[in-house]
């Protein structure tokens, strides 16, 4: 854990990659020191069609899912280092967001098939 999904306007991959994107995340979330690096997922998906408000533009959310038990101010360090590392790629006029869900332990199921 966590499993950082990143939404991101296609439009920003002529400014910037989508592994330097998923890059930033990652050392945003292995900055928190709440995880080993080999335990912090990142995924991106980018989109043609969205919309902010009554205009069209750019930005990109991250959705940072891990499993319940962390307090207010680690989820808060952890959302904050990822926006952190994400303001850092020199990127201008595009919304940055950052967003930490709770997994239900009780819930979760996990396996790995080799």
């Amino acid at each position: 854990m966590p499993h950082c999904i990143i939404e991101y306007a296609k439009e920003l991959e002529k400014v910037v990659t989508p592994s330097s994107i998923n890059n930033a995340v990652y050392q945003g979330a292995l900055k928190s020191e709440l995880f080993e690096y080999s335990d912090i997922k990142t995924r991106a998906l980018s989109f043609d069609v969205h919309q902010l408000g009554s205009v069209k533009k750019d930005f990109i959310h991250v959705t940072l899912k891990l499993l319940s038990g962390r307090n207010i101010e680690e989820r808060k360090k952890l959302s904050h280092l990822v926006l952190h590392e994400l303001s850092q790629m020199g990127l201008s006029d595009v919304s940055l967001t950052v967003e930490v869900c709770e997994i239900e332990k009780g819930s979760y199921a996990k396996v790995v098939v080799s």
